[in-house]
């Protein structure tokens, strides 16, 4: 070797094991010593084939010697840094990196000469201010180094993870211990504007800047960040001494100033930042190949990492409070859609409130007491009956209650923080907590004093399985179609002078025994009719006569009891029988007709005897409305015990009297009490037969049958509901139902139909609230009563509990309270009072959830009456009778506000099939399923954009979810993977990297698309904001879909050229800015419904945006910039509908759009759209239609005929029988008057009926082509949409084969690229051969077409004559009958071309030196060469070829970096 790569020879076959044992002496202050190179010395060129004289090989053979040797070289060179580096980190077991500037001054005087090191300028370690590099970078007296004068010490990682060199960065370790410099590799050759570079540069394509440079963008974090990243162990502790530092010859504001004139589109700005700096987003695979579920728990990690959310809370603590209420779901079964729905819908809203300004407190809560958890426990001991309970001991009952509350825990976690919702689960709160059971406490004691709680009866849906009432709305969640007994029942009236009979009909015989009275409708008519074959005699309504069955005829026909009883079976369905009125005509003969109102108060029989004692005032006729002639006989029996309108009907008519203890002859268990005799102990369902049986047996029963109805089963226990009454604790609802209809006004829904309707008719028909279960686990009811029942005490708190009866509280559960009493007031003498059985109803708790669940009045005073009403709320459709209930009744009945300003509503999702969801039937798959499969962001979008946020209800479908993948996320991702390839490809081609140029620069953009683009992107801004700020989030989604559509199909289509960099560095600069800016604009908006994707795509770009934050989550929504050009967003549309109207007639008649065509003609009547179209949107049109000539024209009439035709969807209902005369004369209208009304915008038409004035919505204006004479359809044709229409002339045209033919051409490229599996920035040469006898014709399209070829696929077609010999083929084809042409095509790595006799000249015409350079310039990786041929403006000195002169080497004069660069020299020459 010549110059100083002599110097550095290895003195020794193996690495030292002990750094500091070997010293370099390149760098200053190193003793005289020589560090062990790696255990490998590269064969000279007179040793190898493949660096010296190897032209004679085959490109094969070359290659392959070429892949083995660097196999060897690489392989030593990673065994030696492995083993360096192992010994590195067992003597230094803490150390970590620091960064700073360079420790050296600059003096002119000692730059070094040309192959030197340079020295240091001042030898005394102690003078070198080495311990302070890293400390004070920008207080450092040190200037920084001229890098054209002495290396820069950057370090790079390469994909050994090991230690690399480039041609412009080197690296030092320096240990501080004994101030010792050893470089990391010994064996260097010269480079002329770098100093050292390491052998292995031409060998190691990982050490290229655009892979490995690292980013020392913001100093000592980003150094660490940079190790670990290459591998290293490195400790980030601040507290240990330094050990090593890492030398950077740049101050960062040096740095951040080149950045910044980069950004401003300083093009030596730019070129310094890439010099200087490394900045560029990573690279991105195809879409095919991108995971959604995969980087979506990366940034999950991520999010764990820099604890996101909590971060996200901390910054934007001072901002105006957002207060959001999250309703508390059970937590004894896992999360479902409809969780993960109402969830999606929680987590959108807060994420917008955080971007827009606010601070959201999000914290999750758990509903853990009632039935559902009761139930559990029931099952799994085997409770059927409350005594069980009792005997088993409430304490160890509630234990084991308490013990499954929290089982799911981690899984709702897991699942609601894999769907991506933000939310505290660490600060949740609980119903079950003390803290919140007191506030409970404190909302009933505020209840109890305005008066609105007050105990009586109540008839309410019961379940026997949970043995426990169930309020309306919960009785309403389980319907089910079954059939029940249904009979009628002869009641004689007492003293009727024909021994009549009321008829009465139920479909619950076992309500019979406890009869009192029988209702009739005051207003309906009753007959009194004889059966003419047995003669008895009944009363019916009238309008229910055919109900009664027919009988045949009998010889002996007497009225009255008869042993067999008058029934006759059947079966039916909906109502009791379906004889005509005429067959009950011929049966029955009518006695007499009155009103319903006559026959109240009289007396009948009772049926049975077990209320003998009510005989004074019950067994008598009462009248009501709630009686309806749509069923049975127009007479109901009452049994007020088990019927609600029975029970309010016998306290109307003093049969009861209210507050008196009314017989309740059902148990808790629904069994008959021992008041029923002859069924006591008997299951009421299961007795119904029995009942039947007796009732037949007193030859009472009229009629027997079965019914099919809807019928409520409980929704825990899954058991028939009974109608029972029950003591229980009321809430007076009714008296607050104005101030209820008037606050419900207040709130905003969305959708308003639920508010305006549904909910309005719910508490429109409010009754009072019980509130009250006789059940075990739950907020006990907090009311002390005397044994005399004469005095109460209501507790408001903990304290007040304990106060009264001084006990220590520690929880308010039943078995830890029930034992307190209170001492009486009045005296030792009046005993103690004790606390009510009771516990609350679990919806009560729900309901105090506002104030509950920050323990309010007891804390957060000032927070709450500050910020109460809440914001918003979010639940499912059935939560209308549920939790927005229970919120606007107590918030209404406490402050007179309702709970809350905004809510979102929706609908239920059922299965696949239309049926609810089932875990039995396994009709659903399950949400981790669908979101490992598609991702969350997926499930999320799906949901949001469907009918079920409009509180309708979805069918959920998995493909649907693969269908938002691929609709949305994937043409997203292409435009983003766009983007970041074509930035990348401006590193490749040898530019500076991408910066996006700022904002104001964009909006001045002169490009129509750009200014298109970024209107639409401000359109999209501005309605997400709309539509957000109106919790509409449903419209969200089909804008959006829309957007990613025009911004792929029309401004990345439309604009490829310029991202391509085809029409000059700076316009593609632009347009890849404007799309970057727009990109990341629309994840900003996207970021609430779409965490995880946006988040990805914002980690890469941030990469080249200086000050950008820590996660897109952090950003601000963004606000609308610049204005919206409405009229450009106009042309644009109706440019796309032109060209699809053009598409649409090319299909018709099969022809393809590489087919080229003459000429289109659009006609328009709007001067200024056709204006756009012929000016700046012409080339547009043009090169997507592949067509030659466009024509615009503003006369409607010159190629179509216009004719008016009524829309009677919208005139039917306006038009009524005025419809078809105005039909007539709409359709009669002639061309000017058609124009003549376009121009008005409303038309007036006389009928026989009157005037009607109609408007342009009203009446369609059909265009119909006009064809030209002497032309058929296959050779012109058109197509026409509103006041569009488009022409296209189909006919032949030989002078369009040429470019037909070129297009065939390019198709093939692009196929045989994509075949290749090649990315838009590989860099390929193309080479053509014709493979026909004639290559005339082939030829004259490849020259008339060359410009055409060479721009679309980026490179000139090179004839295949020219392929160097050591060309590497990537992929080639051969293509027959191709525009009536055969060809071949080739694609290949780019290959250095020589210009053999400038380098001839260059050694004096040396042959041996000419093939000893050209050898060694074939063995430097390609893209090394290019960059080093830029840093040499051209030029580089090559003197590392042993016994070879020093020459200088230019590029474009002895060597062109590929065939394409010397074919376009050539033809540009001539």
């Amino acid at each position: 070797m010549s110059g100083s790569a002599s110097k550095h020879q290895p003195s020794s076959s193996k690495p030292p094991k002990n750094p500091n044992t070997a010293i370099h002496t390149d760098f200053p202050g190193a003793a005289a010593a020589t560090m062990p190179p790696p255990p490998f010395l590269p064969p000279t060129p007179a040793s190898d084939v493949v660096l010296s004289g190897a032209s004679h090989l085959t490109r094969e053979e070359l290659l392959k010697r070429r892949l083995q040797h660097l196999k060897q070289l690489s392989g030593c060179y990673r065994d030696h840094y492995w083993s360096l580096m192992e010994d590195l980190k067992i003597q230094y077991k803490d150390y970590y990196w620091k960064f700073g500037v360079s420790p050296f001054r600059h003096d002119p005087s000692q730059d070094p000469a040309e192959g030197e090191v340079a020295a240091n300028p001042n030898p005394n370690p102690s003078t070198n201010n080495i311990e302070g590099c890293g400390d004070n970078v920008n207080n450092n007296n040190n200037t920084s180094l001229d890098f054209k004068t002495y290396h820069r010490c950057l370090f790079v990682g390469c994909k050994f993870k090991a230690m690399a060199l480039t041609s412009f960065c080197h690296l030092h370790i320096l240990s501080d211990s004994k101030q010792k410099l050893y470089k990391a590799c010994t064996y260097v050759i010269k480079s002329a504007h770098a100093g050292p570079i390491t052998c292995g540069k031409p060998i190691l394509r990982s050490t290229i800047p655009s892979l490995c440079t690292v980013h020392f963008q913001k100093g000592q974090k980003h150094v660490n960040r940079a190790l670990k990243k290459a591998g290293l162990n490195v400790s980030a502790s601040a507290k240990l001494a330094p050990k090593f530092h890492v030398i950077v010859a740049e101050y960062v504001h040096q740095i951040q100033a080149k950045r910044r004139a980069a950004q401003q589109g300083n093009a030596e700005g730019r070129r310094g930042a890439e010099l200087e700096f490394g900045i560029w987003m990573e690279d991105v695979c195809e879409g095919k190949d991108f995971s959604f579920p995969s980087q979506e728990e990366t940034i999950l990690s991520y999010w764990s990492k820099i604890d996101a959310f909590k971060a996200q809370l901390e910054r934007t603590k001072n901002l105006p409070e957002y207060i959001f209420y999250d309703g508390p779901p059970f937590a004894t079964g896992l999360p479902h859609y409809g969780h993960i729905l109402a969830g999606t819908i929680k987590d959108i809203v807060t994420r917008y409130q955080s971007m827009t300004g606010h601070h959201v407190t999000r914290r999750f809560g758990w509903d853990c007491h009632g039935l559902p958890v009761e139930n559990e426990i029931d099952r799994k001991l085997g409770i059927k009956r409350r005594d069980q309970v009792l005997e088993m001991g409430i304490d160890k009952y509630n234990e084991e209650c308490r013990s499954i509350v929290t089982r799911y825990v981690e899984e709702w976690e897991k699942i609601v923080s894999r769907t991506g919702r933000w939310i505290d689960f660490k600060n949740d709160y609980k119903t079950m907590d003390l803290n919140f059971m007191e506030s409970v406490w404190w909302v009933f004691s505020q209840l109890h004093q305005k008066g609105l709680i007050y105990k009586g009866f109540k008839v309410m849906p019961y379940s026997t399985g949970c043995k426990t009432p169930l309020s309306n709305f919960e009785a309403g969640e389980n319907y089910k179609l079954v059939p029940d007994p249904e009979i009628m029942v002869a009641f004689p009236i007492v003293g009727d002078p024909d021994n009549a009979a009321f008829v009465a009909w139920t479909t619950t015989p076992w309500t019979l025994p406890s009869n009192l009275a029988l209702c009739v409708n005051a207003n309906f008519v009753y007959l009194k009719v004889r059966n003419k074959y047995s003669g008895k005699i009944y009363v019916v309504a009238e309008s229910r006569l055919s109900e009664l069955p027919t009988e045949k005829p009998k010889s002996n026909a007497a009225n009255g009891p008869s042993p067999s009883g008058d029934s006759k079976k059947s079966k039916t369905k909906g109502s009791s029988g379906e004889k005509t009125k005429d067959s009950a005509a011929d049966s029955f003969e009518v006695l007499d007709k009155f009103f319903g109102a006559s026959l109240v108060g009289k007396k009948y029989e009772p049926l049975f005897n077990y209320f003998s004692e009510f005989s004074d005032t019950a067994f008598r006729v009462v009248a009501d409305n709630y009686v309806t002639d749509d069923s049975g006989t127009g007479i109901v029996h009452c049994a007020p015990a088990f019927g609600e309108d029975d029970y309010r009907v016998c306290i109307g008519n003093q049969i009861i009297n209210k507050g008196e203890n009314l017989i309740v002859a059902v148990d808790d268990d629904g069994c008959f009490t021992g008041k029923i005799t002859d069924f006591s102990g008997r299951y009421v369902k299961d007795a119904d037969k029995d009942i039947i049986e007796a009732v037949k047996a007193k030859g009472r029963l009229v009629k027997f049958g079965t019914f099919t109805h809807s019928y409520p089963f409980c929704w825990r226990s899954d058991t028939p509901l009974i109608y029972r009454a029950v003591p229980s604790w009321f809430v007076r609802v009714e008296q607050l139902k104005e101030q209820l209809l008037e606050n419900n006004k207040q709130t905003y829904w969305v959708p308003d139909y639920v508010k305006d309707k549904r909910f309005h008719n719910w508490l429109e028909n409010a009754r009072d609230w019980a509130i009250s279960r006789s059940r075990f686990w739950g907020t006990p009811i907090p009311v002390w009563i005397s044994e005399d029942g004469e005095e109460v005490v209501v507790m408001d708190c903990v304290e007040t509990l304990e106060r009264l009866s001084g006990a220590k509280i520690f929880d308010l559960h039943r078995h830890n309270i029930d034992h307190i009493t209170i001492p009486s007031s009045r005296g030792p003498e009046f005993g103690v009072l004790r606390r009510i059985d009771d516990v609350f109803d679990c919806w009560f708790e729900s309901g105090s959830m506002p104030y509950a669940y920050i323990h309010y009045p007891f804390e957060n005073v000032e927070l709450f009456e500050k910020k109460f009403p809440g914001h918003f709320v979010a639940e499912g459709l059935d939560q209308t009778r549920g939790w927005f209930y229970t919120l606007m009744v107590l918030s209404t009945a406490l402050f007179g506000k309702p709970a809350f300003r905004n809510l979102i509503c929706n609908g239920l999702v059922l299965a696949e099939d239309g049926k609810k969801m089932s875990k039995r039937l396994k009709n659903y798959p399950s949400p981790i399923e669908v979101i490992n499969d598609y991702g969350a962001d997926a499930l999320r979008l799906y949901l949001i954009n469907s009918p079920v946020v409009r509180a309708e209800t979805l069918r959920f479908k998995k493909e649907g979810v693969y269908g938002v993948v691929k609709d949305v996320f994937l043409p997203w991702y292409n435009a983003y993977r766009f983007l970041v390839q074509n930035a990348k490809r401006l590193e490749y081609e040898g530019s500076a990297p991408f910066v996006p140029m700022d904002v104001s620069i964009l909006q001045r953009s002169s490009n129509v698309l750009d200014q298109w683009i970024n209107s639409a992107t401000h359109s999209l801004v501005h309605f997400v904001r709309e539509e957000m700020d109106g919790y509409r989030l449903y419209t969200v989604v089909p804008y959006l879909l829309k957007f990613l559509d025009d911004l792929t199909n029309i401004y990345v289509r439309f604009n490829r050229k310029r991202l391509k960099g085809r029409t000059g560095e700076r316009d593609c600069r632009t347009a890849l800015s404007t799309l970057y800016n727009v990109l990341l604009t629309s994840c900003k908006v996207m970021a609430p419904f779409t965490p995880f994707f946006t988040e990805v795509l914002y980690q890469n770009m941030r990469k080249v945006c200086d000050g950008a934050e820590e996660s897109i989550h952090y950003c601000s929504f963004p606000q609308e910039e610049g204005k919206r050009g409405d009229r450009i967003e106009e042309s644009v549309a109706r440019m796309m509908k032109i060209i699809d109207l053009a598409r649409n007639i090319r299909e018709r008649h099969n022809k393809p759009l590489k087919t080229p065509l003459r000429e289109m003609v659009v006609v328009h009547p709007d001067e200024e759209f056709l204006g756009d179209i012929a000016g700046k949107l012409r080339e547009y049109v043009l090169e997507e239609l592949n067509i030659r000539s466009l024509v615009t024209c503003k006369d409607p009439l010159k190629y179509a005929s216009l004719r008016a035709e009524p829309d009677f969807s919208v005139l039917g209902k306006q038009l009524g029988k005025s419809m078809g005369e105005v039909a007539t004369k709409v359709k009669a209208m002639s061309q000017e008057d058609i124009l003549a009304f376009q121009e008005a915008g409303e038309v007036t038409v006389v009928s026989k009926f009157g005037t009607h004035c109609l408007k342009l919505t009203d009446i369609k204006v059909i265009r119909e082509f006009k064809r030209p004479d002497r032309m058929t359809d296959g050779e012109i044709d058109a197509a026409g949409d509103g006041d569009v229409l488009v022409i296209l002339d189909l006919r032949a045209d030989e002078s369009l084969f040429e470019a037909g033919a070129a297009r065939e051409i390019v198709n093939r490229i692009q196929k045989l690229r994509k075949k290749a599996g090649l990315e838009p920035t590989d860099m390929v040469e193309v080479y053509f051969e014709s493979l026909d006898e004639d290559k005339s014709v082939i030829q004259q399209v490849l020259n008339s077409q060359e410009f055409y070829i060479k721009d679309a696929i980026g490179s000139p077609l090179i004839s295949s004559n020219m392929m160097p010999v050591h060309t590497i083929v990537l992929c080639e084809e051969n293509f027959e009958g191709i525009s009536n042409m055969s060809f071949k095509i080739s694609l290949t790595r780019p290959a250095v071309f020589f210009e053999s006799k400038a380098i001839l000249a260059l050694y004096a015409g040396d042959v041996k030196f000419a093939q000893g350079l050209q050898t060694y310039l074939l063995s430097r990786d390609h893209s090394s060469l290019k960059s080093e041929f830029q840093l040499g403006h051209g030029k580089i000195k090559v003197d590392c070829i042993e016994n070879q002169p020093t020459v200088e080497v230019t590029l474009g004069e002895h060597v062109f970096l590929s065939v394409g660069d010397y074919y376009l020299t050539v033809k540009g020459g001539c």
